[in-house]
């Protein structure tokens, strides 16, 4: 790993104002790239805006479509790394909630969100790759939202050599001191065990009737500890440091890094359908 500056946004998107939504990202960009910000990570769907509805499909794009096609232009424009969310229409209309990395050389691997809430997945369809992606001698990972959820995935990132997790949501409901205190009781866990920073954000602003999206962002060091955070009202950057020496002070310890401690040999039942108890 090479030190790094990156930021993270909480940002408010419109569902199905996709252009308003890019005039917002680019305006965010230029002004993280006026503070150095190297990398930069826009919450889930900041693009097209999120939703559970099936009227979304009416602003999901393919990929390459114009909204990668501007993010690449941005890119080339402003020297940033952007990692940027829509809804994706795939093949034969299938819609995946994805995540797009632009850089100044391109458009990159699509990242598909691989597991779906319970509410998702009467629309959406489940990826099926785990994409990692490097930045100079950086190697980063991406989980959407619910993806959080499953201990397993962050591991088998880290085992690929990421050292950058990057987390953005569209979690709604909770206040902001809510959603961080649950966020932090297991975000934490994932930097901890698997030795990582974590870049996590979130949306802010109108969801449903249910609620809203509580706007909130941090950044974890490998230790799992806050280096930076924002809460509250309104759209907001937070940019932090990465350090390279932080990372290797932590992997370089023989009893702090536990993935070189793993016995997979003994994991055999993580590959097998869950057993559900019946009590009665």
């Amino acid at each position: 790993m090479e030190d790094v500056r990156v930021a993270a946004v909480v940002m408010q998107s419109v569902v199905g104002r996709t252009s308003d939504n890019l005039v917002r990202i680019e305006a965010i960009v230029r002004e993280a790239a006026a503070q150095g910000v190297q990398l930069i990570c826009f919450p889930e769907a900041s693009i097209t805006g999120y939703s559970i509805q099936e009227t979304i499909s009416a602003y999901a794009e393919p990929i390459p479509g114009p909204s990668s096609d501007a993010l690449v232009d941005l890119s080339k424009l402003t020297g940033l790394t952007i990692l940027s969310g829509l809804i994706e229409s795939g093949e034969r209309g299938r819609l995946f909630i994805s995540h797009i990395v632009t850089s100044p050389d391109g458009l990159g691997d699509v990242y598909r969100k691989l597991h779906l809430a319970p509410n998702e997945e009467k629309i959406y369809n489940h990826g099926d790759g785990i994409p990692t992606y490097r930045f100079g001698k950086m190697t980063f990972g991406i989980e959407l939202c619910y993806d959080t959820h499953f201990p397993e995935l962050t591991t088998i990132l880290a085992l690929r050599g990421v050292e950058v997790l990057f987390l953005p949501f569209a979690s709604p409901r909770e206040t902001s001191k809510e959603k961080q205190e649950r966020w932090m009781r297991y975000l934490s866990a994932r930097a901890y065990d698997n030795s990582v920073f974590v870049v996590a954000c979130n949306q802010l602003g109108y969801y449903n009737a249910d609620g809203a999206f509580p706007g909130i962002a941090f950044v974890l060091d490998p230790k799992g500890q806050i280096v930076a955070e924002a809460s509250g009202d309104g759209e907001r950057i937070i940019i932090a440091d990465l350090s390279a020496s932080d990372l290797e002070r932590v992997r370089g310890r023989e009893m702090g890094f536990f993935l070189s401690r793993r016995r997979p040999e003994i994991y055999g039942e993580l590959l097998e359908s869950p057993v559900v108890n019946e009590f009665i």
